[in-house]
């Protein structure tokens, strides 16, 4: 049996879905925090309350990180500040308290980048940490990896009693699915990147990427290797894909899962990890 309970995960990720149409009401507005996820393929904020209640969300392709790194600063932080602005003018409230999430094993100097991007925008950075580690606030796994496969990179945290023991990051991930598609079709990048996000074209996606599908599974595999890994979550954007966790789990021997929308797992963890580094000092307090 799956340690992680789905049902719970799938709850608060339709939530998560609903808040980008629909605003909801405010009630502190001092309690108020956003996960900001700069991915390689789209930046998203996501707006919590105390209850973690998500209030509000916003999202934009952009292509201003690389393998998830900032590579167009000042693209990146106009993003962010105009997303930031939306949200705001929705709940009716300054946001200022944010956590933000890098990919495993980033070095300092990213780390910085990301920070100075949030707090560029206006907001204070209150908790950083690892992508699989913030997807992990939603899914709640006591034993098993995750593995966060975004549009730039795959990252994979190894949990073991709830506690990570094992990290690693790969540059590989949805943007590399689309230079295979570009190349099939001989298209144009963006193209490419605008027939695999419709879900009418997914069977065909899967069809000409699985070789690059089963890489990462081999990638995953070879991370898990003496770790005594029973179970694989699977988050993010280019795990929507049909049948990928079958093809992950082919490849790697072990039961593979993922919510029924992966992408924003990652993003609403983060946000929780906000509210976790606020709530904190008053426990330690108490």
């Amino acid at each position: 049996m799956s340690e992680c309970n789905t049902e719970h995960a799938d709850v608060l990720i339709e939530a998560v879905e609903e808040s980008l149409t629909r605003t909801g009401k405010v009630t502190n507005p001092e309690e108020l925090v956003v996960g900001v996820d700069l991915g390689t393929a789209y930046i998203v904020l996501v707006v919590l309350d105390r209850d973690r209640q998500p209030l509000a969300t916003e999202m934009q392709f952009a292509q201003v990180l690389k393998d998830g790194l900032v590579v167009d600063y000042v693209g990146a932080l106009h993003i962010v500040r105009k997303l930031k602005e939306k949200l705001e003018e929705r709940l009716g409230v300054t946001l200022d308290k944010a956590a933000i999430a890098m990919p495993s094993n980033s070095d300092e100097s990213s780390c910085k980048t990301h920070r100075y991007v949030v707090e560029g925008a206006g907001m204070e950075v209150v908790n950083m940490l690892d992508e699989p580690t913030a997807a992990n606030r939603v899914l709640g796994i006591q034993n098993g990896a995750v593995v966060d496969i975004g549009g730039g990179t795959t990252g994979l945290s190894i949990f073991r009693d709830g506690e990570v023991i094992y990290t690693a990051d790969e540059a590989t991930g949805g943007t590399h699915l689309s230079l295979v598609l570009a190349g099939n079709y001989k298209t144009s990048f963006e193209e490419a990147e605008e027939f695999k996000k419709n879900p009418a074209n997914h069977r065909d996606v899967v069809t000409i990427v699985r070789p690059v599908i089963e890489k990462m599974g081999s990638i995953v595999r070879d991370h898990i290797q003496g770790y005594d890994v029973e179970d694989i979550y699977l988050v993010g954007g280019t795990t929507c894909l049909p049948d990928f966790e079958a093809v992950v789990e082919k490849q790697t021997g072990v039961r593979t899962h993922k919510p029924k929308n992966p992408f924003l797992v990652t993003p609403l963890g983060i946000a929780i990890s906000a509210l976790e580094a606020l709530e904190t000092p008053e426990e330690n307090a108490a």
